[in-house]
């Protein structure tokens, strides 16, 4: 009854995070869409409409062209005359320090010259002195004017009428008088005293500038509501791009407005909810080892999560074309760490889900979907890395031609095409090269492993195994002939044939720590024959404990390791407990001692390895090799193991195991079969040793 209420909060508590998982994936990709779209049209300048009769069903502006306004804008500025004031102070400032500095006179010239320069200082400032940076910005062009505001009057006055503090000071040593005394008046440092007096009003400039560029229209007409714009094939020229393209522009402003928004919210999360549902029930009913896997659900639904939101962040940028992002990343990872069918699931998903948040769906759905099978094609046999640069090649080939296809059944002119969507795709093929780093990460970060590197960690020139035939050569030969008999297993229940050959490969690693007390290695010598039963299943158990440390040493996987914890599950090392046992006849014995650590199998996988070593291994004990008797030691390990529990945790059936029996059977036959005795060849004279020639010699 307990275990009964263990189980059903075990399966509530994982309903709920699955259900939180769904609510938080659907409220992000919502989150991201853009709302400001509206109807989404393919349309160009001398190219066909493509789609039904379009009415206007609203009066809208005809929005002038971005760069009319400008232009327009721009003509404006050109004569538009900035505002500057007179300050009267400026003058008698500096013409009174002039005098303070020079009350004794100049030296070297006349009392009389303090007049005159007091005068042409006068002079300066009554016409106007501005600060040298603004006079040349307004002066390139002597025609420009500035308003002169005095009280609240503005006049208008053209610039070369005015003075710099530079050309002013050059005014002053132009005068007929000062000019022939320029090398004196050069060291009173006549600059000081020179100062802008017409100031940039900037407030009342800027004011009257944007005034002035608000008074532009935006519009240059207007369409009426039942007004036809386009039909059906018809050219879009000029006017008609315009008229498109202000029907959009007021659908987007009509789209900002409360009511228009809350609906686009609900319509996408409608839209988003449907897919993400339709996915998760995939999972439920046809890959319910992914669905009740954690690390598996995280990163599927990461996947088709992170391409909407990159997309929807793109189109709300215009930064870059959407089309420079490799979406065939999806289920070329999806290909590698599951299977082909559930990466062309999740691809299409998440295509879909994109196109929520691109123009030109129908375009971007068939590119993006033709790609995506191409590359999960190009996988079906993923034996090395290097594959993965031939399927971006393939993935870009393929979109490219794609495209280059729907152009053609759109515009038969090739040299009027749209060539920059290629460079897009080129780009997407390169970045498509970021899966490789992608799998070591995924493979690091979510526990999983791909074939390639199953194929990696099966090679028997690497370190462990090379150590494991090293010091341990007869484990070794075992660990190979156990793991061909649980890959043909695998291979014809369905299940993952590679990972449960390259498990077997590492499974019994441990041994080489002490290989000579384990029989495969031994040489007629059994160093646990006179050892205490306990001290030697300690020993032996041992193995699993050891070979989980070498894992660690060597960085083997965390789904390796499971393979060495639980080939032995839970079960008893039977010699030395029954002799034990044996032993002590009226003691109450404590099993522990005699106990592998485990845990039980917990994959179909797993169960094969279990099944395949003790097999393997009892066979070797058979005194003659017939197809009863090996046929009955496959039957009675196997059942045993049924018996003891050791296959309750894991999603293997009986249909499964009967089969695993049958291979068993078969492929030790074939292994242990009767040779046929070869005859000696006698001697020329010497009687054939037949049975006729026996009875003569009884004779």
């Amino acid at each position: 009854m307990r275990k009964s209420n263990i189980s059903e909060k075990r399966s509530l508590r994982r309903l709920l995070a699955i259900l939180a998982l769904i609510i938080v994936t659907i409220a992000l990709i919502v989150w991201a869409l853009p709302r400001d779209n509206g109807p989404q049209y393919r349309y160009d300048v001398g190219k066909p409409w493509m789609y039904g009769s379009f009415i206007a069903n609203f009066d809208f502006p005809i929005y002038k062209t971005d760069e009319t306004v400008k232009a327009e804008q721009d003509s404006l500025i050109n004569q538009f005359e900035p505002y500057f004031s007179y300050d009267t102070e400026v003058e008698k400032k500096h013409i009174n320090k002039f005098l303070y500095d020079f009350q004794d006179g100049i030296p070297g010239l006349p009392a009389e010259y303090m007049t005159i320069i007091t005068d042409r200082l006068h002079r300066l400032y009554q016409s106007g002195i501005m600060s040298a940076q603004q006079y040349d910005n307004i002066s390139k062009d002597s025609t420009n004017m500035i308003r002169i505001v005095s009280g609240k009057e503005a006049s208008s006055l053209q610039i070369n009428c005015l003075y710099s503090t530079k050309t002013a000071y050059t005014k002053l040593f132009t005068d007929e008088k000062l000019g022939p005394q320029r090398a004196i008046l050069q060291k009173c440092d006549l600059t000081e005293y020179i100062a802008p007096n017409v100031i940039y009003d900037k407030e009342r400039s800027e004011t009257e500038k944007a005034d002035l560029l608000s008074s532009i229209p935006l519009a240059s007409g207007m369409v009426l509501s039942g007004q036809k714009i386009i039909d059906r094939g018809e050219i879009v020229d000029d006017y008609t791009y315009r008229v498109l393209n202000s029907f959009e522009r007021e659908m987007q402003r009509r789209n900002s407005k409360g009511n228009e928004i809350a609906s686009t919210i609900i319509g996408q999360t409608l839209f988003v909810g449907i897919l993400i549902m339709l996915f998760t029930l995939y999972l439920a009913l046809f890959r319910k080892d992914y669905f009740q896997n954690t690390r598996t659900m995280l990163l599927l639904y990461a996947m088709i999560t992170i391409f909407p939101i990159v997309v929807s962040i793109m189109m709300k940028n215009t930064i870059l074309s959407v089309y420079v992002l490799p979406f065939a990343i999806v289920p070329i990872l999806t290909r590698v760490f599951m299977d082909s069918r559930t990466a062309f699931i999740t691809h299409a998903i998440m295509i879909l889900l994109c196109a929520a948040a691109v123009k030109y769906q129908y375009e971007f759905i068939i590119v993006q979907l033709t790609s995506g099978l191409v590359a999960i094609y190009s996988l079906r046999e993923l034996s090395n890395r290097s594959q993965l640069f031939n399927t971006a090649v393939l993935v870009t080939l393929t979109s490219a031609a794609t495209y280059l296809a729907l152009q053609l059944m759109q515009d038969n002119n090739i040299l009027t095409m749209d060539h920059s969507m290629y460079t897009y795709l080129a780009v997407g093929g390169v970045l498509l090269l970021f899966a490789y780093p992608l799998m070591y990460i995924i493979e690091k970060l979510f526990g999983f492993i791909s074939d390639v590197a199953l194929i990696e960690l099966s090679n028997t020139s690497k370190d462990a195994l090379r150590r494991l035939s090293e010091l341990a050569p007869g484990t070794f030969q075992h660990s190979i002939m156990v793991g061909n008999l649980a890959a043909e297993i695998a291979n014809r229940i369905g299940a993952k044939a590679l990972l449960v050959r390259t498990g077997a490969f590492y499974h019994d690693i441990g041994k080489m720590q002490n290989p000579a007390f384990y029989t495969e290695n031994q040489k007629g010598v059994n160093p646990l024959a006179n050892m205490d039963r306990l001290q030697a299943a300690q020993i032996v158990i041992n193995h699993v404990t050891e070979g989980l440390r070498i894992a660690e040493k060597y960085n083997l996987p965390a789904i390796i390791k499971d393979f060495i914890a639980t080939h032995h599950g839970c079960g008893k090392t039977k010699y030395f407990y029954i002799s034990y046992v044996n032993e002590h006849p009226n003691q109450t014995i404590d099993e522990a001692p005699f106990t592998y650590p485990g845990p039980n199998p917990s994959t179909r996988e797993q169960a094969i390895l279990m099944m395949a070593d003790s097999v393997e291994a009892a066979a070797r004990s058979l005194s003659e090799y017939t197809e009863q008797s090996i046929s009955q030691l496959v039957n009675r390990i196997i059942d045993a193991q049924i018996a003891e529990g050791y296959f309750t945790e894991c999603p293997i059936n009986f249909s499964d195991i009967s089969q695993a029996k049958q291979v068993l059977t078969e492929r030790l036959m074939s292994i242990y079969h009767t040779r046929v005795s070869y005859p000696t060849l006698n001697k020329p004279g010497t009687p054939q040793n037949t049975g006729e020639s026996k009875k003569k010699r009884r004779r």
